[in-house]
């Protein structure tokens, strides 16, 4: 009823809205805001794509183009960015500006809204993507001039050094831009009241039951043969939290299309094989893409902070024979065979993702399931029947399945592993403080670049501040980490990736366990809804047939 009626008041007393011309998609994790600033988790980050823009977006490459800037440029030191906006980007019409129309973007709201994510007031987490990275006063902190608009339509950033992978991070929902007028106005509330340039504009939230979206039409963007976009006249989002509940409406025709299978409907839709059953196939579109995301077991390097159970396991692995010995215990294609219907790339190579341009398994060779090497390793390390190994790994309620198989697995080479299930928030607290021995994570990409995976090795980025969870520290690494930041040939720095990715497989602080797949199930009467490594929705170009 909602939909209905919000879509009769978008189409105006004369026009019919086309049913055929609404998506409809389902957010089972929690939804938390509409503010880009926010935009932490897919949930948040799907909702706001639909009404943001930023500099530059991704193509289907995942390479950065222009987007609200028609152009940029890069200095020869790699240290300024110069971003020239286009002329015919508006904000959304909104009661916040005069007369209610929409006002042309300047580089002055970029300016704004990069300094909004760094204000300790906005308390965005996002501010992460310029911290570090642009030009900072004595202090520290990000000067008064890493943002420069030098006029409406010329944005420059000034960086304190070169950082190759700054442009992907820009096409990140953390970089749009949003409008001075609409933040001052609803302060905390902004969340609910978006205002944006995007395809999309904001018509209702009713929480717990379903946003709606209503076309942009005077939107920037037009397609190749001179057509207005987005096709779609509005997006609505339910919350159907229950994956079953969520299928059953999928396959009655009530959503266009579901991304992810959970363990109860994987079974149900596909076999071990990775393939459709025969009861599904034709009812809708099959796909399945590299993701940019490792699950991987960690071991902490650094004991300082290890007591009991964890101290002893931390002791143990401190030897790399162990970690090396419990990395070929794993049967990886076996585990995935099993668990995840083959979703999934067993972790053979290094921990960069199979998704991304620099991965390389000739050239990054890492652990394939070899018992026997395990056991010698171990004998090696002194452990055996007389000196069993006893080790502690700390996980979640969901993955808890997962760490019995390799429980299994691991006592089949003479290893035995109790398993410490915690609460999420206290699986990564553990985990941030150094407190966890062995444990599970994942990384999800934050940007496609091998950069943001290989950062998680390097001795400066420690947790709980940084990415490093395992305190892994190595000056041959951190010296090729350097050297790889400041390089700006493509093939020498991917290289180098593949060179420091070599090292972390050798030294075994972390188990790749598998690189993970996105898989979407979509009606058959979509068309434009192309699926990337970064799992991203892009509705702008979607048509229903």
């Amino acid at each position: 009823m909602l939909l209905t009626a919000l879509l009769a008041a978008c189409s105006g007393p004369t026009t019919t809205t086309d049913a055929r011309r609404v998506f409809r998609y389902n957010q089972p994790e929690g939804l938390t805001s509409l503010d880009p600033a926010f935009a932490r988790n897919q949930a948040n980050t799907w909702a706001v794509t639909q009404l943001y823009n930023g500099l530059v977006e991704l193509n289907d490459s995942l390479k950065p183009g222009p987007s609200l800037a028609r152009r940029y440029d890069i200095s020869p030191d790699g240290r300024r960015y110069t971003f020239t906006l286009r002329p015919n980007a508006f904000f959304h019409d909104s009661e916040v500006f005069a007369g209610g129309k929409g006002r042309r973007v300047t580089a002055q709201d970029f300016v704004y809204s990069f300094k909004r994510l760094l204000d300790g007031g906005t308390a965005s987490p996002g501010g992460w993507i310029f911290r570090g990275k642009v030009l900072e006063n004595s202090q520290g902190e990000p000067s008064d001039t890493c943002f420069v608009a030098v006029n409406d339509s010329t944005l420059r950033i000034h960086l304190q050094e070169p950082f190759i992978p700054f442009l992907g991070i820009l096409t990140m929902p953390y970089a749009y831009v949003v409008p001075r007028e609409a933040v001052q106005k609803y302060g905390k509330d902004f969340r609910e009241h978006p205002v944006g340039t995007g395809p999309f504009r904001f018509k209702e939230w009713d929480e717990g039951n379903a946003i709606i979206y209503h076309r942009n039409s005077t939107y920037w963007k037009k397609d190749a043969r001179g057509r207005q976009l987005p096709y779609l006249d509005a997006v609505q989002i339910s919350f159907i939290q229950d994956r079953k509940s969520e299928f059953l409406t999928f396959m009655q025709g009530k959503l266009d299309f579901v991304s992810g299978i959970r363990s109860g409907s994987r079974d149900l839709i596909l076999y071990p094989d990775g393939t459709v059953r025969e009861d599904f196939r034709g009812k809708f579109r099959f796909q399945k893409v590299p993701y940019l995301n490792t699950e991987y077991l960690g071991m902490q390097q650094d004991p300082a902070n290890l007591r009991g159970d964890n101290a002893a396991t931390g002791r143990a692995l401190q030897d790399k024979r162990v970690r090396q010995a419990l990395n070929y215990a794993l049967n990886k294609p076996e585990f995935l065979a099993y668990f995840l219907n083959n979703v999934g790339k067993p972790g053979n190579s290094g921990f960069v993702p199979a998704s991304l341009p620099s991965f390389s398994a000739s050239l990054v060779p890492g652990y394939t399931y070899q018992p026997d090497k395990a056991r010698q390793l171990l004998k090696a390390a002194g452990y055996g029947p007389g000196k069993p190994l006893r080790l502690r790994l700390s996980t979640v309620a969901e993955t808890k399945e997962y760490c019995e198989y390799y429980q299994k697995k691991w006592a089949e080479v003479g290893v035995q592993v109790d398993i410490d299930v915690n609460q999420a928030a206290a699986h990564g607290e553990l985990i941030d403080n150094g407190r966890a021995a062995f444990f599970t994570r994942s990384w999800l990409g934050d940007y496609p670049d091998a950069e943001n995976y290989l950062a998680l090795f390097y001795s400066k980025n420690f947790a709980p501040a940084g990415p490093n969870k395992t305190h892994f520290k190595s000056p041959a690494y951190d010296k090729l980490y350097q050297q790889a930041k400041l390089e700006q040939n493509t093939e020498k720095r991917y290289a180098l990736y593949q060179q420091m990715d070599r090292l972390v497989v050798e030294e075994s602080p972390v188990i790749a366990v598998y690189y993970d797949e996105v898989v979407r199930l979509t009606q058959n009467n979509v068309q434009g809804l192309t699926p990337n490594p970064m799992n991203q929705l892009v509705l702008e170009r979607v048509q229903k047939q």
